[in-house]
């Protein structure tokens, strides 16, 4: 470290029946170089109620959560809208946790607070207390949230407790010398402020020894009043050098980088080199660039410059390259970290030898049908690992699927990809719509209705009728179609027909992914990969007769012979 940069110490003492009964978490994260002047030094403190199962489950996913995802925002973004985005989309994630349980929840108190140049950021959520000593005042940052029921005391506007949740949010200048004490509810009670002030000035130079004092004194007061002293948790983190004014704007400067102009073969941007035009469209530029620092080819993708002052497209822009950082899957590309300072706006992503699936379904017609299905589930799989971050796709189709020389496929197109409910950010259907809809693309877009992850399903099906048919659902008319009464118009060819190689029971998981009515569409994409594998065993292999599949013409061919034969037996 060098002089002028930010520098903490801190020390943790903490005590727990066993691992089992842990329901407190604590870490402190404090990065070097570029990602401390932008990011800043993390502090944080989860706590869980005693009467839940799975109470050390909910703090350390809570602090692990936070500490992964906030190092990974996009440079742009400021602390307090990189906090905010990650807490809300770490609450939807435990609230939908605690959904699928029976026994105990991801509830956690949480606080977090974020030191970055001159500037303290603190976030909180439920009961856990943050204390600040400067000098001889020792004064409590945040508020506790605590409701009673039935005679115990639990956290309320806490994560994962209900869909959304309510961030107090408090911002301070830090001095050199500043302490904060991170504990939790439990060791309310025991010490008071004075005695807190005391045991840490008996040990300024070792912050662990000083935590474990403040967790023997605070143990003893708990004996002689006689509850339980299980679970106290301290964490001290001091602030040992403050950065001088001139450092401060190194994180703000990302969040007014200009965009690209238009680059052409042999253009540098930051020492990447242009070595081609990818794609131009509307909203983005996208090339391939080679970095002679790491002798690697990668993809450099940019607002388009038509949109370098609409500032809702570009909030956008910087929020695909979070998306895709959050989502860790083998079958979908990844960001890359920079090797050097940006000074214009834009991400780089891995270079994925290969082609396109529209490309690899023309040239192997013939393909084995084990071949397609891999294929198939392996979209399956990466559209699944988005839907576990709260992350729908919508512009799946088979031009943004590269499949490389190994037969791996990679999503590689995300400008469509968002998260339900996201502040300061468009709705779903409205940036779909943006991109623009496709020949893959679910009813509900068109029908102006707000997309689920069913949505991503139908697009997956889409794709996977055509893989294994060679033709598109619906005889290609989904384009077309603008109301509800055109898609119940939808005549289904089924997949067999196109495809006398295809069982039955494949065919009918395609074609309960394809309802027009989402509803009717599989709960979970697992089941229906699950379903198109192995083929309900209750349903005949055979293709039904022309009777069963298309009764009404049978009808009206029967109905005009026997009219053709009452009027031969009148002429005759």
């Amino acid at each position: 470290m060098h002089l002028g940069e930010l520098r903490v110490s801190y020390g943790q003492s903490y005590l727990a029946q066993d691992r089992r009964s842990a329901r407190s978490s604590m870490a402190v994260c404090h990065p070097k170089d570029s990602l401390l002047a932008i990011k800043g030094i993390a502090g944080i403190i989860a706590d869980s109620t005693w009467r839940n199962a799975l109470a050390k489950q909910a703090g350390e996913t809570s602090v692990k959560g936070f500490m992964a995802d906030y190092y990974s925002t996009p440079d742009n973004w400021d602390v307090k809208t990189s906090a905010n985005r990650v807490l809300l989309a770490l609450n939807s994630w435990l609230y939908s946790q605690s959904r699928t349980v029976s026994n105990g929840s991801y509830i956690s108190s949480m606080s977090a607070l974020l030191l970055r140049g001159q500037q303290a950021h603190l976030f909180h959520m439920g009961d856990t207390l943050v204390y600040r000593l400067r000098g001889a005042e020792f004064q409590l940052l945040n508020r506790e949230h605590t409701t009673y029921l039935g005679g115990y005391r639990y956290p309320s506007r806490a994560m994962g407790m209900d869909p959304s949740v309510d961030i107090d949010y408090l911002n301070f200048k830090v001095k050199q010398g500043d302490i904060f004490l991170f504990t939790t509810q439990a060791v309310k009670g025991t010490l008071m402020p004075t005695e807190f002030v005391q045991l840490i000035s008996q040990f300024p130079e070792d912050l662990n020894q000083a935590c474990d004092v403040i967790l023997q004194k605070a143990m003893e007061k708990a004996s002689k009043r006689g509850y339980s002293s299980y679970n106290f948790c301290f964490q001290l983190m001091r602030v040992d050098q403050v950065p001088h004014e001139a450092n401060e704007g190194l994180g703000e400067a990302y969040s007014s980088l200009p965009v690209p102009e238009e680059l052409q073969a042999g253009d540098e941007v930051d020492g990447y080199r242009v070595e081609k035009v990818l794609s131009r469209s509307a909203t983005s530029r996208i090339y391939r660039v080679y970095d002679p620092q790491t002798d690697r080819q990668l993809v450099l993708k940019a607002p388009s410059p038509q949109i370098a002052r609409k500032k809702e497209f570009i909030a956008h822009f910087i929020m695909q390259q979070w998306v895709v950082e959050r989502v860790s899957s083998p079958y979908v590309a990844k960001v890359v970290d920079l090797s050097r300072p940006r000074t214009q706006l834009y991400y780089l992503m891995e270079y994925i030898e290969g082609r396109t699936l529209q490309e690899w379904m023309q040239e192997n017609p013939d393909a084995d049908l084990k071949v397609r299905l891999d294929l198939i589930e392996q979209l399956t799989k990466a559209v699944r690992a988005m839907h576990r971050r709260e992350v729908l796709h919508q512009y799946l189709m088979p031009q943004n699927i590269l499949v490389d020389q190994l037969g791996v496929i990679r999503v590689v197109d995300f400008a469509a990809c968002g998260i339900a409910g996201m502040k300061d950010l468009p709705p779903l259907l409205t940036l779909a719509r943006r991109v623009g809809l496709t020949a893959y693309s679910a009813p509900e877009y068109r029908l102006g209705r707000e997309p689920g992850e069913r949505a991503d399903q139908f697009s997956i099906a889409a794709i996977a009728f055509e893989l294994l048919t060679g033709q598109r659902p619906y005889q290609g008319k989904l384009e077309t179609l603008s109301s509800k009464v055109d898609f119940s118009r939808l005549n289904y060819t089924p997949a067999f027909q196109l495809n006398p190689a295809l069982p039955v029971g494949m065919d009918a998981a395609l074609r309960k992914a394809l309802q027009p009515n989402a509803e009717l569409r599989y709960r979970r994409l697992s089941e229906f990969i699950y379903d198109l594998k192995k083929p309900n065993p209750g349903q005949p292999e055979e293709a039904p007769s022309a009777l069963a599949d298309q009764p009404l013409a049978f009808w009206k061919g029967l109905a005009g012979l026997l009219l053709l034969l009452l009027l031969l037996s009148l002429f005759y």
